[in-house]
């Protein structure tokens, strides 16, 4: 048993299933709202999860509008919560869990470099980061890494990047290039710097004045985006081939290539955020790859270390030079343990086996979806590459992906909220995807 104060955890609940009793909805209030939980009839004592709950709403600060729901354990697309309910994964802990929950490698490789050296700041060198640096350089277009914590600062980094490539490649400028480009429906994150550069107002009004200089443009259109180029005024361009949280929303070929003739010829620095769509994600190795067009800069963060936080910047020798000692850094980012686990995610994920069953998988999934979703009147599309898929709807998501997750099944919401999106662990069996689809099919009434 594990103790959170006085609330039990069962370590494996699922053993306890032949002991509960039909479960009943137990209303609770939660974030100012009503919600319910799963306890056992007639039961005395108040279930976990309620406990867990109550507990959370004293302690921590009220920034998640979290589902009444509290998982213990997981083992490959299933996840248990504490009192022993069953739930497929097609979250992944928001496109995190690549290789899904307890992967034998990932496991070994976290505790074989936990009983060795777990963190030495980078003060000092350590080997399992060249080691990653390394697979990520042969991997990319890139040249050199930067590590840090999540994709927020790889953003972050990215944006200091780009200014300091400016300023560096302009000596003798008075006034360099230090405004951005960014486009609607975008996401790159929720410090100052990375958050500037995120479409949504919502997320930024409250913390204004944010980093001035950032133009928002309709993503994909191709135009508009060149004739601002053209001033010589955009340190950089930050676009998401898909965009995630946006929606999944898929660049063209024609729009990526048109910004990097643009950035070209005005000296302005291209950086795709592959945050959520890169690493495999796609069915490709980076997402770029599938449009012929290599940035100056790419963010990678979320599957990197199979749920253990990293993110990186891949830059090319031209930005790397431009960056010397103390422009940048990070206390924890690159530390040995993180790094042995992103090597063991990397090495299956790169497969081309891996990658080729990624894109089966998913194509096997949208067709499903197509089938079983697309005679509903609010489906309105289906869209997404590899595993990040998209179902958008003409009313908001959020009652069908509650009503799924009380099936045992968990999604996403995204985009304005009427866009469900289903970014499984890339080791979904196909057994897995048409319980998925049938679990969705069958929760549409709640649309209604």
């Amino acid at each position: 048993m594990a103790s959170i104060g006085q609330i039990t955890l069962p370590r494996a609940p699922w053993l306890q299933k032949s002991l509960l009793r039909r479960p009943i909805r137990t209303p609770i209030r939660f974030n100012g709202r009503i919600a319910s939980v799963l306890t056992n009839a007639g039961s005395v004592k108040a279930s976990v999860s309620q406990k867990v709950i109550e507990e959370e709403a004293k302690v921590l600060v009220g920034t998640y509008a979290r589902a009444p729901v509290v998982l213990s354990s997981g083992k490959g697309c299933k996840l248990m919560d504490a009192e022993g309910k069953e739930y497929l994964d097609c979250a992944s802990g928001i496109a995190v869990n690549a290789l899904g929950h307890g992967d034998p490698d990932w496991l070994q490789a976290v505790t074989d470099q936990a009983a060795l050296l777990a963190h030495v700041s980078n003060v000092y060198y350590t080997i399992p980061q060249i080691e990653l640096a390394k697979r990520l350089v042969a991997s990319s277009f890139a040249d050199r890494v930067f590590f840090c914590n999540s994709g927020t600062e790889a953003n972050e980094a990215a944006i200091k990047f780009s200014r300091k490539f400016q300023r560096f490649t302009h000596p003798e400028d008075k006034e360099v290039a230090t405004s951005f480009i960014a486009f609607t429906n975008s996401f790159h994150g929720r410090t100052l710097g990375a958050l500037a550069l995120t479409s949504k107002e919502q997320y930024r009004t409250p913390f204004e004045p944010i980093m001035p200089g950032v133009t928002f443009l309709e993503y994909g259109n191709t135009q508009a985006a060149t004739d601002l180029i053209r001033l010589g005024k955009i340190a950089a361009v930050f676009v998401e081939p898909i965009q995630g949280e946006g929606g999944v929303y898929s660049a063209t070929k024609e729009f990526l290539q048109s910004l990097r003739s643009a950035c070209d010829a005005a000296g302005s620095l291209l950086v795709f955020d592959e945050v959520q769509c890169g690493l495999g994600r796609t069915g490709n190795l980076w997402a770029y790859e599938a449009f012929g067009v290599t940035p100056d800069i790419m963010t990678v963060a979320k599957p990197l270390a199979g749920g253990l936080p990293i993110g990186a910047v891949l830059v090319t020798e031209k930005v790397a030079e431009t960056i010397k000692y103390g422009d940048h850094g990070s206390t924890f980012a690159g530390n040995p343990l993180v790094c042995s686990a992103a090597i063991a995610v990397f090495d299956k994920v790169s497969k081309p086996s891996f990658l080729a069953s990624v894109s089966s998988k998913g194509l096997y999934f949208k067709d499903l979806l197509v089938k079983k979703l697309g005679g509903n009147l609010h489906v309105k599309e289906v869209r997404g590459k590899g595993l990040i898929i998209g179902v958008e709807l003409d009313v908001p998501a959020g009652p069908l992906v509650d009503a799924c997750r009380d099936s045992g099944l968990l999604i996403l919401t995204a985009g304005k909220g009427n866009v469900v999106r289903i970014v499984p662990p890339l080791i979904i069996s196909e057994e897995e995807i048409e319980r998925a689809v049938e679990i969705i099919f069958h929760n549409l009434t709640a649309l209604d």
